[in-house]
């Protein structure tokens, strides 16, 4: 029975999870048909290179991880610096956010997802007794996240920040921060992302824009109208699989962070909805888990996946935002179904990550 149980719980991860990375590999080869650059290809080396970060972090101990954990944080801090090192950071549109090595390139906010995940885990695993009676055992992981969070917003990489900073302080709160601390760093969030937003020019014309894109349809609404006009022509069923127009050159970025709004033209309402019931059965199978394993004080493997829930949750809901006009335009991938090989390889790594701590069922750390 209990081989049985554990089989189930296995399946409620597993099966979600190939089935957006099928999913993911047939829109992204829909969505580049008329772009050159062979990325269906490239995509399906991505998914290779997934399988097997993924292997191996499913192979290494989880004992391992937790006993190193400041490595994570280090790591973080380390790509997060040389990125912003001119002649050493890869700067592609005015942002330099990857470090180029060899053919493939590294994104610091990935590695940062990555790492900052195994810091916090490491981390709260072995003082959440105190989280709820010591501000400074919940100060130390906010200003260690926290200075990353700053380095990525310096490249600039405000999204990907946004959604570390949001998986940080979900998860603090969840491991038993009081009330007030979490309102209180809220509404600080709140206040410096306004002032990011209100002091950058850029920043603040997406904003604006995203208010009303229409009056500025054929200049910084572009890329916004266009995706709503994907929206519009699939309306209930979409036209059929590779039938969209929106990919052929109207809509920019169409198989990476503009996807669902392909997905949305050719597969319709119906498919667009059913991809998002797919998304959040999956991010609630990974709360789940992670509520086991607080349940049986496994507060290094609960953390991991609460992260992990948090961030592919958070980033799904804001690339769906900005596909639909309810949030300003921004550069973040659709987990698992997006064109890019850091997201992709990083987003498995964490799930393979859930998976093992998951899993292994030695000791209260794990």
């Amino acid at each position: 029975m209990a081989v049985a149980l554990s089989s189930s719980r296995t399946a409620s991860l597993l099966v979600p999870w190939l089935g957006l990375l099928l999913f993911g590999t047939v829109m992204v080869g829909s969505a580049s048909v008329a772009m050159q650059g062979e990325y269906i290809n490239k995509h399906l080396i991505y998914l290779a290179l997934a399988a097997i970060v993924s292997a191996l972090v499913f192979a290494w101990p989880p004992t391992w991880w937790h006993k190193f954990y400041l490595i994570g944080w280090l790591v973080s801090l380390v790509v997060a610096l040389l990125v912003l090192v001119p002649g050493v950071g890869h700067e592609v549109n005015g942002a330099s956010r990857w470090l180029q090595l060899g053919g493939f390139t590294i994104q610091a906010a990935e590695v940062a997802k990555f790492g900052l995940c195994i810091y916090l885990a490491g981390y709260l695993s072995r003082h959440h007794e105190k989280i709820a009676t010591d501000p400074h055992v919940l100060l130390v992981p906010l200003v260690m996240i926290g200075t990353i969070a700053g380095l990525l917003v310096a490249e600039p990489d405000l999204g990907s920040a946004v959604v570390i900073l949001g998986a940080t302080v979900g998860v603090l709160f969840i491991a038993g921060a009081k009330l007030r601390y979490f309102a209180a760093i809220v509404l600080v969030g709140v206040a410096a992302l306004a002032a990011l937003i209100k002091f950058e020019p850029y920043r603040l014309e997406r904003f604006v824009t995203f208010l009303d894109p229409w009056p500025v349809a054929f200049d910084s609404g572009y890329q916004l109208t266009q995706a709503l006009i994907g929206f519009g022509r699939g309306e209930m069923w979409g036209l059929g699989l590779g039938e969209g127009v929106q990919k052929l050159d109207y809509l920019p970025e169409a198989h990476n962070d503009f996807i669902y709004s392909v997905i949305a033209e050719e597969l319709g309402v119906v498919g667009a909805i059913v991809l998002a019931l797919v998304m959040a059965y999956l991010v609630l199978q990974i709360f789940f888990a992670a509520r086991r394993n607080f349940a049986r004080q496994a507060y290094f493997a609960g953390v991991i996946a609460y992260f992990t829930g948090l961030v592919i949750g958070i980033q799904f809901l804001v690339n769906l935002g900005v596909n639909t006009g309810v949030l300003p335009t921004k550069g973040l991938t659709l987990p698992f179904v997006s064109y890019g090989g850091n997201s992709l390889i990083i987003s498995c790594a964490l799930m393979a990550l859930v998976l093992r701590t998951t899993l292994d069922k030695g000791g209260q750390h794990v």
